[in-house]
């Protein structure tokens, strides 16, 4: 599945380029032309990365990105900050609440692209890769494909251990039903997300104390807490 940017910019000329280019390189391309509309799509479409213009009508880019860090369902989405090359104070100001990289205007398209690549090969290095995941009462060894909590082995289904693994992999990340289905179920079309919500209860009740680590975040999905 391509990952899904939104493009954040009230200059339409500009996120034709921006949009051309990003879909050139591989990737899913949502728009937003003020901050009211960012915040919207953000936390519905709960995109993958987020390209957020400073200058921009109705909620600026630096509130938006405040709001966005502040809200625990899209506190995780890599933001690429676009600044007027002049705005210095703007791209500290951005960085300090909470952007992950920023491209001056006006940008050189292919270095737009490899500031993109960039964040996503850094978030894809902070995910863990053990073979085995130890996190409170609970561990998973990744191999033997075993769940135990306090040493005691907890049963699973092929997809329920899959599911948990990934959330733990992903901790402190909230994932979307529509995310998890895809990862965990292989699913590329949206099909009924209660099937998320249904393995996510039987899945919590076999863990028993340690399924206060499955964190529910209303109308989003789940993320996996250190507890």
């Amino acid at each position: 599945m391509k990952p899904t940017i939104l493009v954040v910019d009230d200059e339409e000329d500009a996120v034709e380029l921006i949009e051309f280019n990003l879909k050139a390189a591989g990737y899913n391309v949502i728009t937003a032309s003020d901050g009211k509309e960012a915040l919207k799509k953000a936390r519905l479409m709960m995109p993958d990365l987020i390209l957020l213009d400073l200058m921009l009508p109705e909620v600026d880019g630096l509130e938006v990105c405040k709001i966005l860090r502040r809200d625990p369902a899209t506190s995780a989405i890599p933001i690429l900050m676009l600044t007027a090359k002049s705005a210095e104070i703007d791209r500290v100001l951005g960085l300090e609440l909470g952007a992950d990289d920023y491209v001056t205007k006006p940008f050189s398209p292919r270095e737009l692209v490899l500031r993109v690549k960039g964040l996503f090969r850094r978030r894809e290095a902070t995910e863990e890769k053990s073979d085995h995941i130890r996190l409170g009462d609970l561990f998973i060894d990744i191999p033997r494909h075993q769940v135990t909590v306090r040493d005691r082995r907890i049963d699973l289904t092929a997809t329920e251990f899959k599911l948990i693994t990934v959330l733990a992999q992903r901790r402190g990340r909230v994932q979307s039903r529509e995310q998890l289905l895809h990862d965990v179920w292989e699913y590329d079309t949206l099909i009924d997300t209660r099937t998320v919500d249904t393995h996510m209860r039987r899945l919590r009740k076999k863990l028993g104390v340690a399924a206060r680590c499955l964190d529910t975040v209303r109308g989003v999905g789940y993320r996996f807490i250190e507890t």
